[in-house]
């Protein structure tokens, strides 16, 4: 049953912990660079500060045309994480995992040194190279853990529709709701081979678009079509027509595609989740439900100090609900009133006794997206401190 926010309004006229949104477009690149700290994670907020700090682009690496791509299109925060292989040659999966990395929280596991981030970008080791599946995986749960998004290139070798289908199974990674694949890779001019035209890696590219986007009309805002389109001269690698990209999407690869007087546009909104009617499959249904889970879980902090009352849960409630209320009001949700977009609950039906007595409030809400026909449940358990 909905809580009516009229309701909440009359019997708490004020509360004094409002949710904030979170950050929905930090971008995380790893990768080798000419010069910078090593395995440190570093702030950039422009294509001249990377260049500044990490030596700019160098053919030795793809990572610099990604970060350029990235800032191109619109992204503006970006984490750098640089590695160094041993003997100084190109990177391999093996810089990026393994136990003793874990431990150390050195490759992949660097990352644990920023509190939050939301895509991922791990471009191609070399130019004419590919991540390793293991690597994809390992980097697609990782994301789940963080609450991110893996954005993942086209190996080298998908040249065609037919060599993408082929190799899906076994060459991107297994299915995950925190990654989204797109192919082809991008045609542009390389200014360090005197504007030779060159394949690029899209991760970049996507992450500034899903950035410029963010911005422009909010994280449930599908990254595609006409609005989802290249900056600068980048152009899709590989041509395909209308039946190419339809059979494409519905394999859950986003494409990349050539539009006449509209230049290259993402088509296609799917992560690499398995099944057609999973919310989880659409990628602003699976980055909006992001998006509230860690903006409720940094907005309800307070509350682990408070006594596990029926106060407590009038607040929490009255709390979320404004939260939701603002993201109805931009147009993130299906319905046309609130009791028809979402709906919250913290009291007695969400909690026994035995929970109540143990300190865990849990509260459960639903949210109608925007693209499937059902509502996408969440619930923010939260333990309370003994005072």
């Amino acid at each position: 049953m909905s809580v009516m926010p009229e309701t909440i309004t009359e019997a708490m006229p004020a509360w004094p912990h409002p949710i904030h949104g979170v950050d929905t477009s930090i971008t995380a690149f790893i990768g080798r660079a000419r010069s910078g700290p090593a395995g440190e994670v570093v702030a950039v907020a422009s294509l001249m500060e990377f260049e500044r700090i990490f030596g700019g682009l160098w053919l030795a690496s793809t990572l610099g045309y990604a970060v350029r791509d990235f800032f191109l299109n619109g992204g503006s925060q970006a984490r750098i994480l640089r590695l160094q292989a041993e003997g100084n040659g190109p990177l391999t999966g093996h810089d990026f995992l393994g136990p003793e990395k874990e431990a150390k929280r050195q490759g992949l596991y660097a990352l644990d040194q920023l509190e939050h981030f939301n895509l991922l970008c791990i471009p191609p080791h070399t130019a004419g190279g590919s991540i390793e599946p293991a690597l994809i995986d390992a980097a697609s749960a990782y994301c789940a853990e963080r609450g991110a998004i893996l954005l993942v290139d086209p190996p080298a070798n998908w040249t065609s529709t037919e060599a993408a289908l082929h190799g899906l199974a076994y060459e991107a990674g297994q299915p995950s709701g925190n990654a989204a694949l797109y192919y082809p890779r991008l045609s542009a001019p390389n200014p360090l081979r005197r504007g030779q035209q060159e394949l690029f890696a899209p991760c970049g590219a996507i992450a500034g678009i899903l950035a410029r986007l963010d911005a422009q009309h909010g994280v449930w805002k599908a990254p595609a079509g006409l609005d989802a389109s290249l900056q600068g001269s980048a152009q899709a690698g590989v041509s395909m027509d209308e039946h190419g990209q339809a059979t494409l999407n519905s394999a859950g690869i986003n494409c990349l595609r050539a539009l006449p007087q509209h230049g290259t546009v993402v088509w296609g909104a799917r992560t690499r989740s398995s099944g057609d009617i999973h919310p989880a499959r659409y990628l602003p249904v699976r980055r909006t439900q992001l998006y509230i889970e860690q903006s409720l879980q940094r907005g309800t902090r307070w509350a682990v100090f408070e006594p596990n009352s029926e106060a407590l849960w009038a607040q929490l409630r009255a709390s979320v609900e404004d939260f939701l209320q603002g993201l109805f009001r931009r147009g993130a949700f299906l319905g046309a009133s609130p009791e028809q977009a979402y709906y919250v609950r913290c009291d007695r039906s969400t909690m026994n006794e035995a929970d109540i007595a143990q300190g865990l409030v849990r509260l459960q809400l639903g949210f109608a997206p925007l693209k499937p026909a059902e509502f996408v449940t969440l619930q923010l358990n939260l333990q309370l401190q003994a005072t």
